[in-house]
């Protein structure tokens, strides 16, 4: 038997101020497939998890407007209603959904120390980390303008609307060659946008991308903005040309895709959970489990693999029953 954690109390904050305390068994950081999934699972295994969902509710697939690979949804389902049926279902199990943001924690101990927007503190006996990943972006007026209107940082999510298309990748790395080279297994033409005279990517991707003969590479190239009425119609580039200095230059796409990489949201967990080099946390292969006993993570944090929708939520899946299984080991 689990022992009852509903014991609320006053703690000084990092300020010397007095802080609200809540103690509980199962907290989860985030939201999104792998979030709402575990507090599905979380849930039905009596947890009583407590959600805080960040600062993007339903995360990354609250920006997307079809989601047609999904299982379950056989007509495709816009990425906002599909969070909101998840979350939905995450609720009429008991799980407590709540606004706010994870700002600070401490891990050093047995219970878990979460500070919720600098102000109240949450003490857990477990944590699931879900707060995902966040596409890195060139930084253009037009990306925002054409969200959701021909402008994509998943290739794999989004590229089937594009067949038979044109479309434009930004990036030199391994991310921007897999996503090209998936494009140019769907798409009419690929146009790889580079910056630099080389490929950043592994000697085999940019052997691979150069002899693919529906992918052009624009060397030296740098995207000055969008253009479309409503959609994305085309692009305009900036070639460098050295001595000779820039050129202009407009192409003609439907599809802009940024290759650039992601950012794992793990800033604040790292003093105390495992990372690799750039910042996705590590777990115990085959299982939800940080180096931190009691603390797990899922979905795009700690996936910088897939980072689909559908293996986010398995992941997701994983770290309830793990941490059902950590508090029934605990607890005997």
């Amino acid at each position: 038997m689990f022992k009852p954690l509903d014991i609320n109390d006053n703690k000084e904050n990092k300020t010397g101020e007095t802080t609200a305390s809540e103690h509980l068994k199962c907290l989860i950081i985030g939201s999104g497939p792998a979030g709402y999934t575990a507090a599905i699972y979380a849930a039905r295994a009596n947890l009583s998890p407590v959600m805080y969902e960040g600062l993007q509710p339903g995360g990354q697939l609250t920006t997307t407007t079809e989601v047609e690979n999904y299982p379950g949804y056989p007509e495709g389902v816009t990425g906002p209603v599909m969070m909101e049926d998840l979350k939905k279902q995450a609720e009429r199990f008991g799980t407590d959904v709540r606004w706010g943001m994870a700002t600070r924690v401490d891990f050093s101990g047995e219970i878990h120390k979460v500070w919720i927007d600098d102000e109240k503190l949450i003490e857990a006996e477990t944590v699931i980390i879900a707060t995902g990943a966040t596409a890195k972006y060139l930084g253009l007026e037009d990306e925002k303008k054409y969200a959701g209107g021909g402008v994509s940082a998943c290739a794999t999510c989004d590229g089937f609307f594009y067949r038979g298309k044109d479309v434009a990748v930004v990036g030199g790395g391994d991310t921007a060659t897999e996503e090209a080279m998936y494009l140019a297994g769907l798409c009419n033409k690929v146009y790889l946008i580079v910056r630099r005279d080389e490929l950043r990517a592994s000697k085999v991707m940019a052997e691979r991308t150069m002899k693919t003969p529906n992918i052009e590479i624009l060397w030296k190239h740098q995207t000055k903005g969008l253009f479309g009425d409503g959609v994305v119609e085309g692009a305009t580039l900036v070639k460098n040309q050295g001595e000779a200095g820039e050129e202009e230059v407009k192409i003609k796409i439907d599809g802009f895709f940024l290759g650039i990489g992601h950012t794992p949201n793990s800033d604040i967990f790292k003093d105390y959970v495992n990372t690799n080099e750039v910042g996705y946390i590590k777990t115990i292969p085959g299982t939800s489990k940080t180096n931190v006993p009691g603390v797990f993570a899922c979905g795009d944090v700690q996936d910088d693999q897939y980072r689909q929708a559908v293996t986010a939520a398995g992941s997701g899946c994983m770290a309830a029953i793990d941490a059902e299984r950590y508090l029934s080991e605990k607890h005997g």
